[in-house]
């Protein structure tokens, strides 16, 4: 179990205590194996941790070293068949290690296991049940902003789990590697995902591993620098592990989606609503830019990588491409379009 934590002392120790309190279905405290992975914090989180927390295994930084190499260092030292993550600003309910270990029971091929996330505020409202992508490389949580009706209370295949709330088969990580470290943070969790979809691993979705998530605690929904990332991360994420016949395709879907983010950012929806005023969405649009001629830098080592992925490829170029597809995310869905108090379809 890997948490990692900067500067979030009192969410780290409500996450923290969430821990405690996991059971199995008979009720029984879940011998877990905590590892907090500090990212050179200055707020008291490490004394908060070995006050208040011996039992867990503290890793320090001198240095805010990004979620993706935090979280390997957390993973390396591990010893479980499994490796749980759990976002410092998130807390699980009780059943919730029970519930993803169970998804491991039903395949071999099963190599990770997604959470039901549900916001901080307002546990009847979606986060995320898994991931959905669009052809560009953006991705977004299935579900988010949904009323919980329950229409996500059945286990099924979903594409990816997000990084938030998850749990890997350590021999899979083993076998094709834990989060690429030159993502920093965001999308890291997509493009591992991706990874072991291509490599012959299957994702669950587990609806009885509820979590509350305060999203975007992190950088904040309206930092441009988490703009940056995110933009830098998904053309990365699209070099690395997209078919050539998307691929090539990449600088159309991203035009279409620009246009209805701005169509959106219209009627105060999307993540440019964040971004009030000409001059914020201006920092934005640098941001984005800045994104992009970073990734454009990075794009031969990337390429490399892109080599490697396909020694240890499972689904042939076609299975690849129909399994973005059939997880294509509608553009309603990634900019929030609400009606009805639905996310609208």
């Amino acid at each position: 179990m890997v948490v990692v934590n900067w500067n979030r002392a009192e969410m780290l120790r409500e996450c923290l205590q969430s821990l405690e309190i996991q059971v199995n279905g008979e009720g029984r405290r879940w011998p877990l194996e905590v590892i907090v992975v500090d990212n050179g914090s200055t707020d008291g989180s490490k004394a908060l941790v070995e006050s208040e927390f011996p039992w867990v295994v503290l890793l320090r930084n001198e240095k805010n070293l990004g979620y993706c190499q935090a979280n390997n260092q957390g993973i390396a030292v591990a010893r479980g068949e499994f490796i749980a993550l759990l976002n410092n600003d998130a807390a699980a309910q009780p059943l919730w290690i029970e519930n993803l270990r169970t998804a491991f029971q039903e395949a071999p091929d099963v190599g990770m296991a997604a959470s039901k996330i549900v916001t901080w505020e307002d546990m009847g409202r979606i986060d995320k049940v898994g991931h959905l992508i669009f052809p560009d490389g953006q991705n977004r949580g299935r579900g988010t902003g949904e009323r919980d009706r329950g229409q996500y209370e059945r286990v099924e295949e979903v594409l990816w789990p997000d990084g938030c709330a998850a749990m890997y088969r350590k021999s899979m990580l083993d076998q094709i590697g834990a989060f690429d470290e030159d993502l920093f943070a965001y999308g890291d969790d997509a493009e591992l995902g991706l990874r072991a979809r291509i490599a012959g691993w299957r994702c669950l979705y587990m609806p009885g591993a509820v979590v509350r998530h305060r999203r975007g605690s992190t950088m904040g929904q309206g930092n441009p620098e988490r703009v940056r990332l995110i933009e830098r991360n998904r053309i990365l994420l699209a070099a690395k592990l997209f078919p050539w016949s998307l691929l090539i395709l990449n600088p159309f879907y991203f035009a279409v989606r620009l246009v209805a983010g701005v169509v959106a950012a219209g009627s105060g929806e999307g993540d440019l609503a964040a971004f009030p005023g000409l001059a914020n969405k201006l920092r934005v649009a640098w941001a984005m830019i800045r994104g992009q001629w970073q990734a454009l830098m990075m794009l031969p080592m990337t390429l490399r990588k892109r080599a490697a992925v396909e020694r240890m490829a499972v689904l042939t170029t076609a299975e690849r491409r129909q399994l973005i597809l059939a997880n294509r995310l509608t553009l309603s869905a990634l900019f929030g379009i609400v009606r009805g108090g639905e996310v609208g379809p």
